[in-house]
C-alpha cells in the first residue's frame, strides 16, 4: 500500500497534470477562436437573405434560407468548376510528389544544396514575378485555358512545398535501415521505393494534403491563366463580385461549399498530418 506521503504526491501530480491539460486547452481555444468565428460567420451569412445580409446589424436570430445555395449550385456551372479544381490540384499535387520526394531525398542523402536554393528560389519569389512570363509562354504554344497550363503554374507552388517538407525527414532517415538496404543488393532506386516511401508515409501524408489545400486555393494562376473552361473554384467565387455590387450571400454559400472537400479530406487523414508535421525525425 502507498504511504501518505506517496498519496500526497500522486494527488498533486494529477492537478498539476489537470492545470496543465486545462491551461492547453485554454490556449488553444484563444488561438482558434478568431478562425472559427470568420467560419461560422461566413456558414451563417450563406443562409442568410439579402435583406438580413444588409441589415447593418449582426445577429443571430434570423430565418435561414437555401436560396444562395440555389444560385450557386444551380445557377452557375459550380460543378465544372469544382471538376477543374479537383483535376488541376490533384494532378499538380501528384507531379510535386513524383518529382519533389526523389529530389528532397537527394537534397538530404547526397548533400545537394543547389538543387535545393533552386526549388526555394521558386517559392520565396513572388507569384505575380512568374505571372506575365507564364501567360506569353502559354499564349505562344496555345495553351490558354487548358489543364495543362494550370497544372504547370500550380507547380510553383506545390513543388517547393513537398519537396522542403520532406527534406526533414529524409535528413533523420535511420542510415542503419539503408544499409541494410544495400547489403541486400538494393539498388538506390530500389532502396527509395521499398524502403524510404514507406517509412516516410505520414510525412508523404501531411505533404501531399498540404499540396492540394494550396494548389486547391490558388487564385492568383487560376483568374489569368484559366478560361471558360477551365475556370476553378477560387475564380468562380470571384465572379460574384461585380463593379456594382456584391452578392455576399452567395461568395459565402461558395466559399463553404468550396471549404468542405478540404475539411473532409483532412479529417479523413488528420492523424497522418499530425504525426507527419510533428515527427520530423523517424525512430530506427
Amino acid at each position: 500500500m502507498m504511504t501518505e506521503t506517496q498519496q500526497q504526491a500522486r494527488r498533486a501530480y494529477r492537478r498539476r497534470a489537470l492545470v496543465r491539460t486545462a491551461g492547453f486547452y485554454l490556449l488553444l481555444a484563444f488561438v482558434l477562436a478568431p478562425f472559427m468565428f470568420v467560419f461560422l460567420y461566413m456558414v451563417a451569412t450563406s443562409f442568410k437573405s439579402p435583406l438580413d445580409i444588409n441589415s447593418g446589424s449582426f445577429t443571430l436570430w434570423f430565418t435561414p434560407t437555401l436560396d444562395n445555395y440555389r444560385d450557386v449550385l444551380l445557377g452557375t456551372d459550380f460543378l465544372a468548376f469544382t471538376v477543374n479544381s479537383l483535376v488541376v490540384a490533384g494532378c499538380s499535387t501528384l507531379i510535386a510528389l513524383v518529382i519533389g520526394l526523389p529530389a528532397a531525398f537527394a537534397i538530404a542523402r547526397y548533400k545537394m544544396p543547389r538543387l535545393g536554393a533552386v526549388i526555394l528560389s521558386s517559392r520565396i519569389t513572388p507569384g505575380i514575378a512568374f505571372l506575365i512570363p507564364w501567360f506569353i509562354i502559354f499564349s505562344q504554344v496555345g495553351w490558354i485555358d487548358t489543364y495543362q497550363a494550370l497544372i504547370l503554374s500550380h507547380l510553383l507552388v506545390n513543388l517547393p512545398l513537398v519537396t522542403y517538407l520532406m527534406v526533414s525527414f529524409f535528413e533523420d532517415f535511420p542510415e542503419e535501415l539503408l544499409d541494410s538496404a544495400a547489403v541486400d543488393g538494393a539498388s538506390a532506386v530500389g532502396t527509395f521505393v521499398k524502403v524510404v516511401l514507406p517509412v516516410t508515409r505520414g510525412g508523404i501524408a501531411s505533404a501531399a494534403i498540404l499540396g492540394f489545400v494550396f494548389s486547391w486555393n490558388n487564385f492568383l494562376f487560376s483568374v489569368v491563366i484559366a478560361g471558360r473552361d477551365t475556370r476553378t473554384l477560387p475564380v468562380a467565387v470571384f465572379e460574384f463580385m461585380s463593379y456594382g455590387s456584391i452578392n455576399w450571400g452567395a461568395i459565402c454559400a461558395a466559399a463553404t461549399v468550396m471549404t468542405l472537400p478540404v475539411i473532409v479530406l483532412a479529417l479523413l487523414v488528420q492523424r497522418h498530418i499530425v504525426e507527419g508535421l510533428a515527427g520530423g525525425s523517424l525512430k530506427g
